[in-house]
C-alpha cells in the first residue's frame, strides 16, 4: 500500500544527499577542506570548485544539523510531488545556486568595502527546493500541491528574511557569516524553475462533471426515479406572506 502512494526516490535522493553531507563535515573534521578548499569565493578561479563541493561542507556542527533537516523535508516533498522534474531541479539548482553566487561580488552594502569570502553549505539549496515548492503549487493551481506550498510557508516562511544582510536588522561588532547572497541566490534559481517547469508534472485534474454540457444517462435516470419515488420533496413550499404596513393601519388606529 505505502509503496503505492511513496516513491522511493522520496527516500533514497534525501538519504543520499544528507550522507553526502555527513561524508563531507567527516572529511573536513579529519582536515581535508581546510582554508577554504572546497568553498565559492566569488569571482576568484580556485573558487569554482565551490559550486560542485560546498553544499556538502559545513562550517560546524550546529550549521550542517540546522541543514540537514529542511534539505530531509523539502527533498522528500520535491522527490514526491514533483518526481518527473525533481532530479532536474535539484541539479539545476545545486549548479545555477553556485554559479550565480560565484558571479555576485562579496560586496558590504552597508561600507561599500570588497570583502574576500568563503562560502560553504546547503542553505542556498534549502533556498531553491522552498521556493520551487511554493511557486510552483501557485503556478499550477493545483490544490494539492497549493497545500504543499501552504507547508512551505508555515514551516519555512522566515527563510525570506534571510534573503538580506543580517546587518540590516542587527547591529554586529563584525561581519556576518551568513551569506544572504547564497539564500537570494536559491531563491531566484527555485523561482525561475518552478515558472520554467510549470507545465510539467502533474496536472490539474478536471473532472467530467465540470464540463458544463456534461450530460450522464445513467444519473438522468436516476433523477427521474428518485422524483417519483419521493415526490413530496418537490411540492411548493409553504412561505411567510410579506408584510404590509398597511394591513395593520385599523390597529394603529384604535391605540
Amino acid at each position: 500500500m505505502i509503496k503505492n502512494i511513496i516513491h522511493k526516490k522520496a527516500f533514497i535522493a534525501p538519504s543520499l544527499m544528507l550522507a553526502a553531507m555527513w561524508f563531507g563535515y567527516f572529511l573536513q573534521a579529519m582536515g581535508f577542506f581546510s582554508n577554504c578548499f572546497g568553498a565559492i569565493i566569488p569571482l576568484l578561479p580556485e573558487g569554482l570548485l565551490g559550486i560542485l563541493t560546498s553544499p556538502i561542507l559545513h562550517g560546524s556542527f550546529d550549521h550542517i544539523i540546522g541543514n540537514s533537516i529542511p534539505i530531509a523535508v523539502l527533498m522528500f516533498l520535491l522527490f514526491q510531488f514533483y518526481s518527473e522534474v525533481a532530479t532536474k531541479v535539484f541539479v539545476i539548482g545545486w549548479l545555477g545556486t553556485g554559479l550565480i553566487l560565484w558571479l555576485l561580488p562579496p560586496i558590504d552594502i552597508l561600507t561599500g568595502e570588497y570583502h574576500y569570502t568563503c562560502t560553504i553549505g546547503a542553505s542556498g539549496l534549502v533556498y531553491v527546493l522552498a521556493f520551487f515548492l511554493f511557486f510552483s503549487g501557485v503556478f499550477k493551481w493545483n490544490m494539492k500541491l497549493l497545500t504543499i506550498s501552504l507547508l512551505v510557508v508555515l514551516y519555512y516562511g522566515s527563510l525570506i528574511w534571510g534573503m538580506f544582510p543580517e546587518e540590516l536588522f542587527n547591529n554586529l561588532n563584525e561581519p556576518s557569516k551568513i551569506s544572504w547572497q547564497a539564500h537570494l541566490s536559491g531563491a531566484l534559481m527555485g523561482s525561475v524553475m518552478a515558472y520554467i517547469f510549470k507545465n510539467s508534472g502533474e496536472k490539474k485534474k478536471k473532472y467530467i462533471w465540470e464540463f458544463p454540457n456534461y450530460y450522464n444517462e445513467k444519473d438522468d435516470i436516476l433523477w427521474q426515479e428518485y422524483k417519483e419515488n419521493h415526490p413530496d420533496d418537490f411540492l411548493e413550499l409553504p412561505y411567510k406572506k410579506n408584510e404590509d404596513v398597511w394591513d395593520y393601519l385599523e390597529e394603529l388606529r384604535r391605540k
